[in-house]
Formats: structure tokens, sequence, C-alpha cells
């Protein structure tokens, strides 16, 4: 064998082993975590950090107007920068999941649709009422020095627990179904990647474009939801399976990838803001305290119901999960609808809450320690139960 067909021999190995490490064999959620914290971070300092509620929203938000439902359109979909981001995840997630060859339209049991349904209703409801999902509402306003993402991590708490007791009597009393699982016709996946290629490229394409006509932010924020999608997609890292699985089964990786990637974004989210790049205010949610504590509570025991948060509704969709596509549906139609009554009545929205912006009690960096403690605190607990399992809910 000549050098040259060695050295092309070498780089084809290469390229496949990385390939390999890439799409086909699962990321660490830690190195997801840490990833997440880093995404968000740049998008929150060219923009605004990542989210799903409130792309979702403008979506469902076009369908009322396009329905005359609503009476004033709202912000085009292709410039809004919620609906990009959102949009750039579902992308990811399809492209991803296309490059492992792992896409394929999944049913689910009539049970489980049901349950799709009525979570994607309550993580809309939840959602509207603490300012945003687990992410806008607890992840981005904890990194952001608001004390409501803490009462939402608590009213997420408390809903998960009870959602697991809810899974658990499900299981003994109702039947969910089966599903034909038969495959028949043309096989496509080993084409897939293929097609997973093509998605990538056109993401670019689109950012490429965004910039030629003096959008470049935008089209950084959709290759941001891009990179999310991914990274999710290959992790599998959960929000769902941090707040649940510490309850039902002890386990507590996930949770503390997320953790661990809340307190990076904070420090990140904290020197933006404190060196005067970010605005104070941006994304200290005005849902101080019912909002945060009753959302998070309505929306953890929902997304128990659901299978997944904003996130995992999202890119479970862009895999072709047919429940989470559904859930994701009821998600943006009862979050559209249930912000378009607080907004109908500002006595209701005043109750919700308002502003609580820790360094305007406290100076910033006891409010930095102060988050990052409440966060230790809660990966000692779970650490402690993952030995002693005393908090995990008995079936």
């Amino acid at each position: 064998m000549s050098n040259e067909e060695k050295e092309s021999s070498v780089l084809t190995q290469v390229i496949k082993d990385g390939y390999k490490n890439i799409f086909e064999e699962q990321w660490s959620v830690m190195t997801a975590g840490f990833l997440l914290a880093i995404v968000s971070i740049f998008a929150f300092m060219i923009a605004r950090p990542w989210g799903v509620v409130g792309g979702l929203r403008n979506w469902a938000d076009w369908l009322f107007y396009a329905v005359g439902l609503y009476d004033k359109s709202p912000t085009s979909a292709i410039i809004s920068t919620g609906s990009v981001i959102t949009f750039g995840l579902l992308w990811g997630a399809f492209a991803s999941a296309l490059m492992a060859k792992q896409f394929k339209i999944q049913m689910a049991p009539r049970l489980e649709i049901i349950k799709g349904v009525f979570g994607g209703i309550l993580i809309g409801i939840g959602s509207a009422l603490a300012g945003g999902c687990n992410l806008g509402g607890f992840y981005q306003a904890a990194a952001s020095l608001s004390l409501s993402g803490i009462l939402m991590l608590v009213g997420l708490l408390m809903g998960a627990n009870i959602g697991i007791r809810y899974l658990y009597w499900e299981m003994e009393n109702l039947t969910t179904g089966s599903i034909n699982t038969s495959t028949s016709g043309f096989d496509w996946k080993p084409y897939q990647p293929y097609i997973g290629v093509f998605a990538f490229v056109a993401a670019f394409i689109a950012t490429y474009y965004y910039s030629l006509n003096a959008y470049t932010t935008i089209g950084l924020l959709l290759l941001c939801g891009v990179a999310v999608g991914v990274i999710f997609q290959r992790s599998r890292l959960c929000f769902v399976a941090a707040f649940r699985d510490p309850f039902m089964t002890g386990e507590t990786d996930k949770t503390k990838a997320i953790i661990i990637s809340l307190i990076i974004s904070m420090l990140g989210y904290t020197a933006l803001k404190w060196g005067g790049i970010r605005g104070e205010m941006v994304y200290v949610t005005s849902t101080f305290w019912f909002g945060s504590l009753i959302g998070g509570f309505i929306f953890g025991f929902g997304m128990l119901l659901a299978g997944g948060c904003g996130s995992g509704c999202a890119f479970r969709a862009g895999e072709g999960q047919i429940k989470l596509i559904v859930s994701l549906l009821f998600f943006a139609l009862s979050n559209s609808l249930f912000k378009a009554f607080m907004k109908s009545s500002p006595e209701f929205t005043e109750f919700v809450g308002g502003k609580f912006f820790l360094p305007d009690y406290l100076p910033w960096s006891i409010s930095a320690f102060l988050i990052i403690a409440v966060l230790l605190v809660w990966f000692l607990f779970v650490t402690w139960n993952e030995e002693t399992e005393k908090f995990v809910v008995e079936m």
C-alpha cells in the first residue's frame, strides 16, 4: 500500500470514528449539561437565552389570529426570536435523529395519547402562570438571579412527586393498551444520514440568508436552537427525568447534570448583567410568588402526564414520537389561550405576582452565592437520597 493510500485509509477511519462518537454513541448527560450552559450563555449574550414556550405560543397565536380569534397579528414567526429558537431545536433534533438512524414515526397507545393531550394542556397553563416552562420559568429565571426561578423549582418538585403517585396508580388500575409495531415496506434507515446532512446544511444556508437580510442575530439564534436539539437528542438529557427519577428510582445523573448546567449558566448570566452587557431585569419573570409556585406545581404534574417538558416534548417530537407531538400541540394552544386570558385580566395578572430580582436587595455576589447554595442543597439531597432511598416513592 502506498503512502497516499495509507493516508487516505487513516483519514477515512478518523471520519468513521468521529461519526460514531457523535451520532452513534450516546453522549454523557454531564457533557450535555455543560454544552447547554455554553450555548445558553452565548445566546443570552447576543440576544436571549434559548427556550421553547415563547416559540410555541407564537405559532399558536398565529393560528388563532388566522381563524379570527385574536385581533392583533403576532410577530412574524420568521423573525420572532422565540419562534426561531424553538424551530431550531426541533430541526436539530430531527437532523440528529436522522444522522443516528433513529428517526421513526412512533405511535402510542390510546391512553398515552389522552395523557399527551391533558399533559400538554397542563404544562401550557403552568408555563403561562410561571412566565415560562421549566426553562424560562425555572432554569433561565434562576440563572438570571430571579427568586421566582427557585419558587418554580419547589413547585416542580411537588408536582412531579404527585405525578409519580398518579403514574403508579395508573399502572395498577388502568390498561394502557397496545399498538401494532409491525413494520413493512421500504427500509429507509440506510438513507437517513444523507437526509440528515442535508438538514444540517439547510440550517446553515438559512443562517446565511438571515445575515444577507440584516438578521444575523436571528440566524445565530437558529443555530443555537439546532445545537440544543442535537445536544438533547444525542444525550437523552431530560428535565422530566431530573425531577422524576430521584423520587421514582433514586437515580440522579440527569438531576446533577441540570444543576451543574444551571450553576454555569448563572455565573455567565451574572457576569453579563453585572458588566452591563445585558439588562439587569432580562428574564426576571413577573411571577413571584403565586405564578411561579402554583404554575410550577401544575407544570410538574403535567410533564409527568405528557412524558416531556418543553424541551423534552420538542426533541422527541423531532424524533417522530406521536404522543409528544400531540403534547407539544396542546402545550402551544393552551399556553396561548391562557396568556390571552391573563392579558385580558389585569387583576389576575397582578395577583400572579411581580418581579423579585435578588440584587435589588442583596449584593451581586451574595445573590449569586444564594442561588448556588440552593442548588447545592438540591445536589446534596438527591445524592443522599440515592444512597438511602428515603424519599423514593414506593409503588
